[in-house]
């Protein structure tokens, strides 16, 4: 494990001008190394903002008027002496900063560096140090709550229960193993069954969730689909709120792709414009064309767009089929306009199941509820139909993996009890089990592993 025995230091702001910036300094001479660098005498007093002067060279040039505060160990972010120096935010400036705290004995921090020794320190677990790095780069609301209940622990409860139990489990286990001579059998197979079922029951609870929270924290990139002139590129429009893409009464004016982010309900969505479906003996569209089914092995959820007003092609038919096992909206557009089929007669003639996911709008301007029915629309097929209530608890790909892992492992361990096996069989899946639960929280987390988490974290974090 990784043990800090050194003083760090960087700018822990935003890169960019700003109306102030920070230099953190953490360490064991965090404090006599910023006393180095301003214009003071008198050591720093812990908790109060001090307002100093930061002086540079040898004659002790003025660099910037600022305000030092002193956190000392324990009581710290890091857990360590922290001096935080707040200047006026000229990158120049802050890196100039950190450089004089590095010729006073410093080094600089690497990447996630403050936090990492927070979670050495034990001032946080990894659930909360991850969650540091899904706050910062969170883009939506709901990214934001959903990390910020995760550093105030809504995961690390739940899963500190479980493994108290299983651990209160597995002692009883290996006491009956220790002393096979003296008869003692601190637990029954049936016993265990029953405890270990439980924790099967809880370990689903915090899963049912899961995929709802990877949507939310990961986002998810839906492609819109359809015929040339069908409304496709309108429908782009209409749900970026801007005229990105070209719309025109001229078949084929979109040939490339065409990518936006935007805040669906709190899930950050990718929508991407693709060129019009249909055979073409242009080569830049048929590009287009191959590029935009190209997107669809990419894709998370993709929208099909239908226009009620033609007769449905061959074309349709085989852009529904294409789609038939993704995850599918049908916009079902123009309905303002005479229809040329009907919901019956598509279904009969595209093989479309009535099960679909589907919507009938007209996407002129001065249908202004458009938009808000396709979001809404567009958000209960994402989610399955479910609702978006409060934020899950969790929302990382490698907390679901290693909570699928205890669950497997779980699950051996039930039915070795109801078979009757060994107690080393159970003993053996519940270790397995407590291993995977551990490395959730970092317990028992091996040293690559926090160094790939903490390595994506940016300076001065």
């Amino acid at each position: 494990m990784y043990v800090p025995d050194d003083t760090i230091a960087a700018v822990a702001t935003p890169p960019g001008p700003g109306g102030i910036g920070i230099v953190r300094i953490s360490g064991p001479d965090a404090a006599t190394t910023a006393q180095a660098i301003v214009q003071r005498t008198s050591p720093l007093e812990p908790r109060l903002a001090t307002v100093t002067v930061v002086v540079a060279g040898e004659e002790s040039q003025p660099l910037d008027r600022v305000l030092a505060t002193y956190f000392p160990a324990p009581k710290s972010y890091t857990g360590e002496d922290v001096v935080e120096i707040s200047a006026h935010g000229s990158p120049v400036l802050l890196r100039r900063i950190v450089e004089l705290a590095v010729g006073a004995g410093a080094r600089l921090a690497e990447a996630g560096e403050f936090t990492l020794r927070a979670f050495v320190n034990g001032r946080i677990d990894l659930v909360q140090a991850e969650a540091v790095r899904d706050l910062i780069n969170a883009v939506t609301p709901l990214q934001a709550r959903a990390a910020f209940d995760q550093l105030e622990g809504t995961i690390t409860a739940p899963i500190s229960e479980i493994e108290s139990a299983l651990f209160d489990l597995v002692v009883r286990l290996e006491a009956s193993i220790d002393f096979p001579e003296e008869g003692y059998h601190f637990v029954d197979a049936d016993e265990a069954g029953i405890s270990i079922r439980q924790l099967i029951e809880r370990t689903e609870q915090l899963l049912v969730d899961a995929q709802r929270g990877r949507l939310i924290r990961e986002g998810s990139q839906i492609v819109v689909l359809g015929k040339p002139n069908v409304g496709k590129s309108t429908l782009f429009n209409r749900l970026l709120g801007s005229p990105r893409a070209i719309v025109t009464k001229v078949a084929g004016t979109t040939r490339d792709l065409l990518a936006e982010t935007l805040d669906l309900n709190g899930i950050p969505i990718t929508l991407v414009d693709t060129a019009g479906i249909r055979s073409t003996g242009d080569a830049i569209e048929s590009e287009g064309v191959r590029r935009a089914k190209a997107a669809l092995k990419v894709a998370r959820m993709v929208i099909v767009v239908l226009d009620r007003s033609r007769p449905l092609e061959k074309e349709d038919a085989e852009l529904i089929a294409d789609t038939a096992t993704l995850t599918r909206l049908l916009v079902i557009n123009k309905t303002d306009l005479p229809p040329a089929w009907t919901e019956v007669e598509g279904n009969r003639g595209t093989a479309l199941d009535n099960g679909d996911n589907a919507i009938s709008v007209s996407l002129l301007e001065d249908s202004p509820d458009a938009a808000t029915r396709v979001f809404a629309a567009i958000t209960k097929t994402l989610l399955a139909g479910e609702e978006l209530r409060d934020p899950p608890a969790i929302t990382n790909l490698r907390h679901i993996e290693l909570l699928e892992q205890a669950q497997g492992a779980l699950l051996r361990a039930a039915d070795a009890a109801d078979a009757k096996s060994p107690e080393e069989f159970l003993l053996s899946d519940l270790v397995d089990a407590q291993r995977a639960l551990g490395a959730v929280t970092g317990q028992r987390t091996p040293d690559d592993v926090l160094n790939r988490i903490f390595s994506e974290f940016c300076i001065g974090k």
